[in-house]
């Protein structure tokens, strides 16, 4: 991919115009003289519908600030997982999946739900192929371990994340440019600008990013280089303050660009080259994602001891992608006199694929919450969803390097509505001991109409409905043993929705639920220079929807439960100059039960299964769930000539997982330990220069495991090489 001119050019004169008087600042604007006291600051979190203290919450969660991401080089979702345990993701083709001890989504199918929910600014995002284009100008990451059904809601049997971006300041004017380069031609800039009146305040933020790819196409006649990527985005918000402040308004939107020449797969049988960043691919591959996200939230305080919520927002996005379905540059298509039946295309396996899935969802929520300091606290809603989702199937087994024509349709839209009401009420019974009972119930339904479906004709538009509703909640006592010191004792039930399959004689999906009990305890030492939060945790984990393949046609059954128990633990310390954090989480996460379910890299029929089915033994490993997830870091900063100068290294640790239920050299994702390094500058209050270095050893491993499917062969993604660059921020204003 061409690097622009403009990019290049405006990153280098950025780099060459702010060194120079950056390094010539005084010692006393550059050098931090309270190191010797400085201790942790306060971690606050708004999943609850208010803001609270970590320390003061009975969830296991991991909380970073957008400084602290920036530390530790997180600087897109997949990073996630190299700074907090249990969680699992894996991103190919048009969607992230994100597993949290073991439970979410493992592959996706085109009418089910993940089982972490993903928040923005307050604003759910219900489907996978979007969550990853707002990770810019980061204001807090939180990372909820467990199922949240009492205020999240369903989709979220394995947990939440939720994102906030920085609120809009009154009465200041700033902002910063924060630009990075690096090999492999990555150039990332990120900008923000805060304008603020006394009741009024603007805050606009926007991303470019460009990399070329890390795997080359060798293909005499190569027309894209998967892996590639191109990324525009654009965020605003205004805030508006009256009423004596009693009233808050955010109004919010966004817009999002990205355009790459697809994933780099490398097939499993190349016959060229073992290279795992060489591949031969002759078809035309390209993937852009756009839309536009708008929302309003306005908070009153209706007294000095309520306020009311209100929020809704709409959400518009497409995916448009094209694949080289036989991953060679080599294969040949069934020829124009023999029909594109099975057998032909087994022996003539060329192909591209092509497909387009679009979202227009419309989401509102209501809230009343308490907000005084009084024993007794509570919140009660009500969430609203209503979406349509048209997805569009193709396969043209007729050409190789280009899509022309279809031989295979999958025409579809699903129409997915979504209604609950919940509360949730905490008393202090003493000052020590509180308790917590929260409900939800939902109402979940979706109309799916085909338009198109391979196979045996059907009569068309053929429409299927499936219904669920269910009650999720919490209850939980806390004991709180001194400032920011507690032991809590939870249970808790998630839900995920069920829904229709594909073909029409295909039984539908149940929901599946997730229960979990779970204590843990929360600690900061040492006058806060120290903070021990951990946990352990048992789960029953019901009807798991496992989507698969199924005579080449997208399927999700129920077939099996599982049971898993483990434990996280999370260190942080601040002394003076030295910093340093652990977290670690042990997952045993097994299927509870036998059962016959497809096999998409396998078909085939075992003993005592239906034809079509593989058995899964009670007690093998359920599939995104790693032994031991494991990351530390430690840094420490020094004053030279004024300078705060910070060294820092950090290691991560992800154990063996399989990305279905049937292990194989096809599903194994091999463990991997990755280290990096970063050399921080910081030259004042309005400068930091940084470089860096990420995956130090140049370990080669696989991120993911792509399974096959009738439009696409299977294969392998390699995460990302050694890579190294610089960084340099400059703040301005106020």
């Amino acid at each position: 991919m061409p690097v622009s001119v403009f990019t290049r050019s405006s990153i280098a004169a950025l780099l060459c115009s702010v060194a120079v008087p950056a390094l010539a600042q005084t010692a006393t604007e550059g050098a931090s003289g309270s190191q010797a006291s400085k201790a942790l600051d306060e971690i606050i979190v708004t999943a609850e519908r208010r803001e609270q203290s970590l320390q003061d919450i009975p969830i296991s969660a991991t909380v970073l600030t957008g400084d602290q991401l920036a530390q530790k080089g997180v600087t897109n979702l997949n990073d996630i997982q190299q700074v907090a345990p249990s969680i699992a993701i894996n991103t190919f083709n048009r969607s992230t999946f994100i597993n949290i001890r073991g439970v979410g989504i493992a592959q996706s199918a085109p009418t089910s739900n993940p089982g972490v929910a993903y928040y923005i600014d307050g604003q759910l995002i219900p489907h996978e192929q979007f969550i990853g284009f707002s990770f810019y100008d980061i204001g807090s990451l939180e990372v909820l371990r467990g199922p949240q059904g009492t205020l999240t809601g369903q989709n979220s049997t394995g947990g939440a994340i939720y994102v906030r971006t920085p609120d809009p300041s009154f009465d200041d004017v700033s902002g910063y440019v924060d630009a990075t380069a690096s090999n492999y031609d990555r150039y990332r800039v990120v900008g923000a600008i805060n304008v603020g009146g006394e009741s009024v305040a603007l805050r606009i933020a926007a991303v470019h990013e460009e990399r070329d790819s890390f795997t080359k196409n060798i293909a005499d006649n190569a027309q894209s280089q998967p892996g590639n990527l191109n990324m525009d985005a654009v965020r605003a918000t205004l805030r508006l303050q009256g009423m004596d402040s009693r009233l808050n308004v955010h109004v919010r939107g966004e817009y999002f660009d990205v355009r790459s020449d697809n994933n780099a797969v490398k097939n499993r049988n190349d016959a060229i080259t073992s290279d795992p960043f060489v591949i031969e691919e002759d078809g035309r591959s390209y993937q852009n994602q756009a839309g536009y996200r708008i929302g309003g939230e306005i908070r009153y305080d209706v007294s000095e001891a309520m306020q009311a919520r209100a929020l809704v927002s709409w959400q518009d996005g497409f995916t448009h992608d094209q694949t080289d379905g036989d991953r060679t540059a080599t294969a040949l298509p069934v020829p124009a006199n023999l029909p594109t039946s099975s057998a032909n295309t087994r022996l003539y396996p060329g192909r591209v694929s092509n497909a387009s899935t679009e979202f227009k969802t419309l989401i509102g929520e209501l809230n009343l919450l308490s907000t005084g300091n009084g024993p007794f606290q509570w919140v009660v809603g009500a969430f609203a969803l209503d979406e349509t989702v048209p997805v569009s199937l193709y396969r043209d087994n007729r050409h190789t390097t280009d899509f022309v024509v279809s031989n295979s349709d999958i025409v579809t839209t699903a129409k997915n509505t979504s209604y609950s009401l919940f509360g949730q009420a905490n008393w202090f019974v003493t000052p020590q001991i509180e308790l917590i009972a929260g409900g939800r119930y939902s109402w979940d339904k979706q109309v799916y109409t085909r338009f198109a479906v391979p196979g045996p004709p059907i009569p068309l538009p053929y429409v299927s409905a499936a219904s669920s509703h269910q009650l999720t909640g919490k209850l939980g006592v806390n004991y709180h043993f001194d400032d920011n010191n507690m032991l809590y004792l939870t249970a808790s039930k998630g839900y995920k929705a069920g829904g229709v399959n594909l073909t029409p004689n295909t039984p539908d999906f149940l929901p599946e639920r997730n229960f979990v009990y779970e204590a843990g305890f929360k600690t900061e030492l040492l006058d806060r220079h120290l903070r021990v939060n951990g946990d352990v945790f048992y789960s029953v984990y019901k009807d798991i929807q496992l989507s698969s393949l199924l005579n080449g046609l997208p399927v999700t059954q129920n077939a099996l439960g599982g049971h898993s128990k483990g434990g996280e633990i999370e260190i942080t310390g601040q002394f003076g100059g030295l910093a340093f954090n652990l977290g670690a989480g042990y997952l045993d996460a097994k299927f509870s039960n036998s059962g016959c379910i497809t096999d998409t890299n396998a078909p085939g029929t075992d003993a005592g299964c239906p034809t079509g089915l593989r058995f899964v033994p009670k007690g093998r490993v359920l599939p995104f769930s790693p032994d031991w997830t494991i990351n530390g870091g430690i840094q420490y900063t020094f004053p030279v000539g004024g300078i705060d100068v910070t060294p820092r290294v950090q290691w991560s640790h992800v154990g063996d997982q399989n990305a279905t239920p049937f292990p194989s050299f096809n599903t194994l994702v091999p463990s991997r330990d990755l280290f990096d390094a970063r050399l921080t500058f910081d030259l004042g209050s309005k400068y930091k220069l940084e470089a860096f270095v990420n995956n130090l050893t140049d370990k080669t491993y696989i991120a993911t495991q792509i399974q096959n499917s009738s439009s696409a062969d299977g294969g392998i993604i390699y995460g990302a090489p050694r890579t190294y660059g610089v960084r340099i921020k400059v703040a301005f204003g106020d």
